[in-house]
């Protein structure tokens, strides 16, 4: 395992167990590490003018402030989970959809091993598929390691 990519969004105790385990990993193998933390923005997607059958993906908008923000405090309390772990790590903040920015950075540095956390979904959530656990293991070119 060359380079671990590791989701954080440190509001949620999953990501906290994700960031933990990709730690003990890293550290074990002797892998670079790489913490994610992205600033949500979805893609619009319009129907094609021209060809009515077909959709048009717009341009991501620059993201808000706060949103980089909060993907910026995020990552610091990575750096402080890692502290006292002894291991390096890039601190990464990645923008748009998350399942596509995790699977972005994953890509560029790659990675041979992403790991997600993974929560209980709601009723809607499953409904609607929006698990980014579940689309990042679905579309990943690497290993996925879901972490409960």
């Amino acid at each position: 395992m060359k380079t671990i990519v590791v989701a954080y969004g440190g509001s949620e105790e999953a990501s906290r167990r994700a960031l933990e385990r990709a730690a003990e990993l890293a550290g074990a193998l002797g892998s670079e590490l790489v913490v994610a933390s992205i600033a949500p923005l979805d893609q619009q997607v319009i129907p094609n003018p021209i060809i009515p059958t077909e959709s048009v993906v717009l341009p991501l908008p620059a993201p808000p402030a706060d949103l980089l923000d909060e993907a910026d405090a995020e990552l610091e309390r990575a750096r402080e989970l890692l502290a006292g772990k002894g291991l390096a790590a890039e601190y990464v903040t990645g923008i748009g959809p998350p399942a596509e920015a995790i699977l972005d950075i994953a890509d560029d540095r790659q990675a041979t091993l992403i790991v997600v956390g993974s929560h209980e979904s709601s009723f809607l959530d499953r409904l609607l598929q929006r698990s980014v656990s579940e689309d990042v293991s679905r579309r990943a070119h690497c290993d996925v390691l879901i972490v409960h």
